[in-house]
Parts: C-alpha cells; structure tokens; sequence
C-alpha cells in the first residue's frame, strides 16, 4: 500500500509517517520500481501499535521499541503491561467521576423542579386564601426539611448537619431512618473536622415525624426510598443517591476518607438546593402578601 493508504488506516497525517521512519521507529519500507514506496500489513499494525502507545504517553523511540518487541514476540512485553493497566486504572477513574458528575447533575435538575413546585403551592395557596390574613407577616417561616436514609446513622445525619450549617435560620432541619441504629463516629469525625460539633446527635425513628409538615423531604439512599413511608401534607419529596460510607472496609484512613467525600457529594448537592428553597419561598411569600383587587394598603 502507498504511504497515503497506510496513513489513512492508521489515523494519522503522511508526514507524521515519514516522521516516524525518519526517527527509526518505523523501518523504511521497500520501494516499488517506479519509486514510490510500498507498505506491508505488518507495517500498519506497527504504526497503529505505536500510534497507540503514543496516546498513552510514551515516547516516540520508546514507543517504537516497545512495539517492535511486541510484534516480535506476538504478545504483550513486559515493559508494557503495567502501561496499560496504568492507563485502564486511570480510565476506571474518569469514568467513575463522570458517573459522579452524572447524578449530581440529575439531583440538581430534581431538585430546581421540587423548588419550582413548592413555589407554585404557595402561590397558589395564596391565592386561595384572604390576603389580609397573611399580609401582617412580618417574617418568613423557616423551611422545613427532613432527611431520610436506612439507619439515620451516616447520610442523613451529615446531610442534616450541613443544612443546618449552610441554612441558619431560614431551615428547620430534621434527620430519620425507617430502620435506626445509631450515629457513626466517623460521621462525627468529619463534622468535627469542618467545626460542626455532632456528638450530642441520636439515630431518630420516622415514625416519631409521621404528623409533622415539612417542604421538603429527602431520601438519601436506594433502601430509604423503598421502605420510607408517605408524609401527609404538601411537601416535595427528592431523592440523592448516595453510596453508603459505612460499607467501606479497610484501615481507619479509608473509612474516614470514604466519610469525606459523602460531605463532599452532600456538600455539592445542598448549597444550590439552599438558594433554590429560598427564592421559592421568598416568592411564595411575596405572593401572599400582594393585595388583592380592590385591596388597600397602609
């Protein structure tokens, strides 16, 4: 085949074949009689070989080297095999993260929609309602908000703490499990190490919330979201899938670690769902208090 052909199969510019012969990585093919050279199978799967390797970031002699031997010995070199478990090591990782930002990106997309439902509820109570009755509120209720995951012992206990934290008094935040136990110190550990102090914290029963109103009520976890009983009253319900921290085995570094970055995905998920629930509700709030036709105001 002409040089153009093997270029051309290979992914690659002509000159970026001459470069490599020029670079010994590829030996100069025979010519034809009218001078033209002429490139053998063996020659493509070389230069895809190396073309390969070079994506993997070796260079240009270490790649034809490598890839000399590997056609020599019609397998694997050593030299290369940690290379590519390097690279499919690396690759797990992008792809793990982009798994990641995948459901965060899901979680936000649901939570504008709950903050956007609960804006229209309280619009449309108000408009339900008589006007003067809301329009000497002075201040705004607190938005309240319940975590919910299997045991109240991880997920829901960080996701209540940092709400708290991030939220002030514009939340009322409250944590449960359908199945409690008790809180994990290692959940402690990593409110501790951002200065929420959580000792004092207990595992909670849903049951204990089940007459209670809230805005919002969030599950936190795939076993949460299956067992987690209906809460009566105007509320939207979200769900962020979270792993389970607790399942991590190993040294105490790893298991601390696997506890951070649930802070971190928690972390990731509430700031933009305090801003949403405030402006939905500074919204539903300035609609009460609009006054309605014929309606005065001092």
């Amino acid at each position: 085949m002409k040089v153009s052909e093997l270029a051309r199969r290979a992914g690659v510019a002509p000159s970026a074949v001459r470069f490599y012969e020029e670079m010994g990585v590829l030996p100069p093919a025979p010519r034809r009689d009218n001078g033209y050279r002429d490139y053998a199978e063996d020659a493509l799967a070389r230069l895809r070989l190396v073309v390969a390797l070079r994506r993997l970031g070796l260079a240009p002699v270490d790649a034809g080297r490598l890839a000399a031997l590997c056609m020599e010995h019609g397998e694997v070199d050593l030299d290369l095999a940690p290379l590519i478990n390097g690279q499919r090591a690396a690759i797990d990782r992008q792809r793990a993260d982009l798994d990641r930002l995948d459901s965060e990106l899901t979680d936000l997309e649901l939570t504008i929609q709950a903050a956007g439902r609960a804006r229209r509820t309280k619009e449309a109570t108000a408009m339900s309602t008589d006007s003067a009755d809301s329009a000497g509120s002075a201040t705004l209720a607190p938005i309240r908000v319940l975590f919910v995951c299997t045991g109240n012992s991880a997920r829901s206990q960080i996701a209540e703490a940092l709400l708290a934290d991030f939220g002030g008094s514009d939340f009322s935040v409250f944590s449960a499990g359908t199945n409690p136990g008790s809180v994990n110190p290692y959940a402690v550990r990593v409110l501790d190490e951002i200065g929420i102090d959580w000792s004092g914290a207990t595992s909670k029963s849903v049951t204990e919330f089940l007459g209670a109103r809230f805005d919002y009520v969030v599950t936190v976890c795939d076993r949460a979201r299956q067992t987690c009983p209906v809460f009566p009253g105007n509320h939207n319900t979200l769900h962020w899938g979270l792993d389970d921290p607790a399942e991590v085995e190993g040294a105490d570094e790893a298991k601390l670690e696997a506890f951070r970055r649930t802070r971190t995905e928690i972390s990731t998920r509430l700031r933009p769902f305090v801003e949403l629930a405030r402006r939905a509700r500074v919204a539903g709030e300035t609609r009460d208090t609009e006054p309605t036709a014929g309606a005065t105001t001092a």
